[in-house]
């Protein structure tokens, strides 16, 4: 199994690229950052992660994983290079595709474009995102680079975004393009993943539910004409050695464990600590 490392970054996070080459060095297949451009400081969203429904103040201290995971590749080699999760509806698809095709193209073909459309009405609708509509604004956007990272001259048509023919280099370096990672476990998960994805990263799975979503990703895919191999399923943030173990047997490709502290004093003895742990 590979098992990569999903950290926070923040303002008390020390030297990036430091710790980057550190979990490389301690034989991580890769690392992984989430995302949340903003936070708002009012919400009526269940889903607030608290008692009475607020934001947890860590949610809005978040560094950019774009500029995170390029100061990554500066020091590293061999690491993948993923978001978890890159929140699609806040984004700008033309904009996201030249800087994920640089990103891609000057790390050498490591990253992978873990994708979701947010829990937050509040915050998808302040950065411009249909919330009501997400998933649909989020498969327009991916087709749309997609185009971008194929072509020379790429246009695009769509209800969110229309485009005539523009030029945007460079390509990435992955062919044709970085694999595109679906979160969630929504109805609809499995279909997105076979439609316009390369790999299923749930959160909080099960061995069982895992083998489900194989069976269903499996099943889909041949009616699909598509390679069932061609697509992965990652698990996101397991435990222990035992659990990634029971993925694995249940037909998981990969999986992260969280590192709790990129505090400086602290994130290099925790990533020792981590690996002893989880690697095989």
């Amino acid at each position: 199994m590979k098992v990569g490392v999903n950290v926070a970054v923040n303002s008390n996070t020390g030297d990036v690229g430091a710790f980057a080459k550190k979990a490389e060095d301690l034989g991580f297949q890769s690392l992984w950052m989430a995302e949340h451009p903003i936070m708002p400081v009012h919400t009526t969203s269940k889903y607030g992660g608290t008692p009475d429904g607020s934001i947890p103040p860590a949610m809005s201290d978040m560094a950019d994983p774009f500029i995170s995971l390029a100061i990554a590749s500066g020091t590293t080699s061999k690491i993948k290079l993923g978001t978890s999760i890159c929140l699609i509806p806040e984004h700008n698809p033309l904009v996201q595709a030249k800087q994920i095709a640089a990103l891609d193209y000057h790390s050498g073909g490591r990253f992978i474009f873990g994708i979701g459309t947010g829990w937050l009405r509040e915050e998808t609708e302040i950065m411009g995102g249909d919330f009501d509509h997400r998933w649909t604004q989020a498969k327009e956007a991916i087709e749309a680079m997609k185009e971008m990272w194929t072509k020379d001259e790429a246009e695009y048509h769509g209800h969110y975004f229309d485009f005539p023919k523009v030029r945007v280099f460079p390509k990435p370096a992955q062919k044709p393009y970085p694999p595109v990672f679906l979160g969630g476990a929504a109805a609809n998960v499995f279909k997105r993943v076979v439609n316009y994805g390369d790999g299923w990263m749930p959160v909080r799975a099960t061995p069982d539910g895992v083998r489900a979503g194989r069976a269903a990703l499996d099943e889909l895919s041949d009616a699909a004409g598509r390679d069932p191999k061609s697509i992965q399923i990652l698990i996101y943030g397991a435990s222990s050695r035992e659990e990634i173990k029971q993925m694995e047997d249940a037909g998981a490709d990969m999986a992260t464990v969280r590192l709790e502290s990129t505090d400086p004093d602290k994130v290099m003895d925790g990533l020792e600590k981590l690996a002893e742990e989880m690697l095989g």
